[in-house]
Formats: structure tokens, C-alpha cells, sequence
């Protein structure tokens, strides 16, 4: 199969879909590799790194997508990418379409097959595409919001840790997935105090067992509004596959949290689990609603582009040998990732919201 890999145009993307050790596993199996002029310098790989792992390069997108059939990238199609997408392609990237409708009917009207990185899943539910970028975004978002907290951008100048006399921060992570733990497991590590939400018990008593400054408890909405308000960071990392993510937390429960507080909603490419959520980019990160410091960047593992990439790409591996070789129909998992083709909707939580309206 033809195997194109775009250069990503969202604004501060560095990442790639394919870094030049899974281009070589591609070739020498047969399949060729279209790798578009630039697509892998912000994240460390130059043009003749994928010429030696056997890659062709093309000079534009126009030609890139002409090359290809099977299109892997990293963030959904923008306008540069859906001028070149026809019907024939196979689009494997991050979509999280359910936040996005306008891209989703862009989508239906070019007829091609999209399957969505986070929608693949195995037959024990998870989702082996999302979970490494799910694992760097919890770890960013404690690294990012321990940094607004500073007095310098505007934060109530706390540590998270404390010290020796002075108070440790309080944080909140709302679910605890694959994001979720990995910021609990971060803020523990700094020495905050640490409050984790989540509905189901064996994720609880994995929390539980990070550290003893860590309180692993169900979500309910009281006991989540009463951590919420006394928190220093507040971290947002609810996900429901292929759906909108729920409000969590109001814009009323944001408005009592201290002035210089921070929020930071990795849910925010499902459409965010605070009210108070507007999607961002690292051009402009932040915003504040009531003196409170939100942080909702779109791609927020779009800051380590070279970890990001070998993550994703290592990720990738197990699917895109069987799916170049066409074996789409035969993969439970890259089944369940289909979210559209032919023109018409197919994951079942697109559906039933499109059934909905």
C-alpha cells in the first residue's frame, strides 16, 4: 500500500505520524512511504533520516495526498489538509469528532474511510492509541499548571510540594484513566495533596496505592464541587470513547475557587468536563474566568513533539502493517475505530448523538 505522511499545519504541532524507524518497518515490508518535505524536523527527524529508512519525499501536500492511499497523521484534517483528502483515502489520525461537527460533515461530503486513533479499541476496552498520548498530557498538565500557579504569570504563588513550614498545594484530577493517573502520579511525586475522582474501584484502589498524600474517591457531584472549590489546580481528564465529555464541574463551583487558581481540561478535544472550558492552542494557552487560570490547549503533547512521536509511532506499529496490507475488516480494534465511511457515520456514540438532534 501507499503510505503518506502529511506535514502537520495546526498551528505549534510539531508532532509526526510516523518517525523514520516505523517508515524502514514499512518498507521492508513491502510498502512504500511518502513522507511530505519538513514533516518530521520539529520532532527531530530530518529529510535524509527518512530517505535512509527508505521514505520518498514529496515537496508539498498537493503531492503527498496524490501519492497516497492510506493517510497517517497526528491531528484532525484543517482546511490545508481537507483540500487534498478525497474519497479514495484512508484517514488514520486523531479526530475526536464528536466535539467537532462542522469537520465531521466535511468528512461525510469527501466519502472517505476515517478511523480515529482514540475510538481504536480492544476487546477489553481499551485504547491502545490513545493511551500514550493520554499518558503524556496528564504528565504535562501538572508540569504546565504547577508553572501558572507562579506568581510571575499571574498564580498565587504556591509550590505544589511546599516546604519545610509552608502549606503543600491541593490537587484535583477528575478521572482516572490513563491521563488522569498519570497526573496523580506526577502531582504526588512533586508532594502535593492529592484528591482523584473516578467511578470505577479498581482504578480507585490503583490511585490509592501512588502514595499516602494521595485521597482516591467515587465521583460523586458533591464530593467532587467541595474538592473543586478548595483546590489550588484543578485537572480535568474525564473521557467517554467517541463521545462529548460531560460537565463535571459548573461554572458556578469555578467562580468560588481562589483568585489564582489554575484549570487545566486535557478533556477539552471532546469539548471539556469544565463548563468554564474554551478550546485553545499554545499560541495563546491560557485565559482566566473569574481571576481563575484555564489552560485548554487542543494538542497539549504538541510541546514534546520528538517524545510524542515515538510514543504514537510505537503505539502504531501493531496496526499499520495489518492495515496496510488490507486487512481492515479482519481487526476488531481498527474495526471499532471507524467513525466514518462511504459518506455515513459508523462509530455507535457518533450515531446515537447524531440520532439525538
Amino acid at each position: 500500500m501507499d503510505i503518506g505522511v502529511p506535514r502537520e499545519i495546526k498551528p505549534l504541532e510539531g508532532r509526526v505520524g510516523l518517525v523514520p524507524d516505523a517508515c524502514s518497518e514499512l518498507v521492508a515490508s513491502g510498502h512504500s512511504v511518502f513522507v511530505e518535505s519538513g514533516a518530521g524536523l520539529q520532532s527531530g527527524y530530518t529529510d535524509d533520516q527518512y530517505r535512509a529508512a527508505g521514505a520518498s519525499l514529496r515537496d508539498s501536500a498537493a503531492e503527498l495526498y496524490e501519492s497516497a492511499e492510506l493517510i497517517v497523521k497526528v491531528k484532525e484534517p484543517v482546511e490545508g489538509d481537507l483540500l487534498h483528502l478525497h474519497r479514495e483515502h484512508i484517514l488514520f489520525s486523531y479526530l475526536h469528532l464528536a466535539a467537532a461537527p462542522e469537520l465531521t460533515q466535511r468528512l461525510l461530503d469527501i466519502g472517505l474511510t476515517a478511523i480515529a486513533f482514540e475510538t481504536v479499541q480492544d476487546d477489553a476496552g481499551f485504547l491502545p492509541l490513545l493511551a500514550p498520548m493520554s499518558d503524556i498530557a496528564g504528565k504535562l498538565a501538572v508540569q504546565l499548571g504547577t508553572g501558572l500557579l507562579h506568581a510571575p504569570p499571574g498564580g498565587k504563588g504556591l509550590l505544589l510540594g511546599g516546604a519545610p513550614g509552608a502549606e503543600r498545594g491541593h490537587v484535583v484530577v477528575i478521572g482516572a484513566g490513563v491521563a488522569g493517573g498519570a497526573s496523580v502520579c506526577v502531582a504526588a511525586a512533586l508532594g502535593a495533596q492529592v484528591t482523584v475522582f473516578d467511578r470505577k474501584r479498581e482504578r480507585l484502589e490503583a490511585m490509592r496505592e501512588v502514595g499516602n498524600n494521595v485521597t482516591a474517591l467515587y465521583a460523586w457531584p458533591d464530593l467532587i464541587e467541595a474538592a473543586v472549590v478548595d483546590a489550588d489546580l484543578v485537572i480535568g481528564a474525564v473521557l467517554i470513547p467517541g463521545t462529548k465529555a460531560p460537565h463535571v464541574v459548573s461554572a458556578a463551583q469555578v467562580s468560588r475557587m481562589s483568585a489564582g487558581s489554575v484549570i487545566v481540561d486535557i478533556s477539552v478535544d471532546q469539548g471539556g468536563c469544565i463548563e468554564t472550558t474554551r478550546p485553545t492552542d499554545y499560541r495563546t494557552p491560557t485565559y482566566r474566568v473569574n481571576d481563575v487560570v484555564h489552560l485548554a490547549v487542543t494538542n497539549l503533547p504538541g510541546a514534546v513533539p520528538k517524545t510524542a512521536s515515538q510514543a504514537l509511532s510505537a503505539a502504531l506499529s501493531p496496526f499499520l502493517l495489518p492495515l496496510a496490507e488490507g486487512k481492515l475488516e479482519e481487526l476488531a480494534a481498527l474495526q471499532r475505530g471507524i467513525n466514518l465511511s462511504a459518506g455515513e457515520l459508523r462509530h455507535p456514540a457518533l450515531l446515537s448523538a447524531s440520532e439525538s438532534k
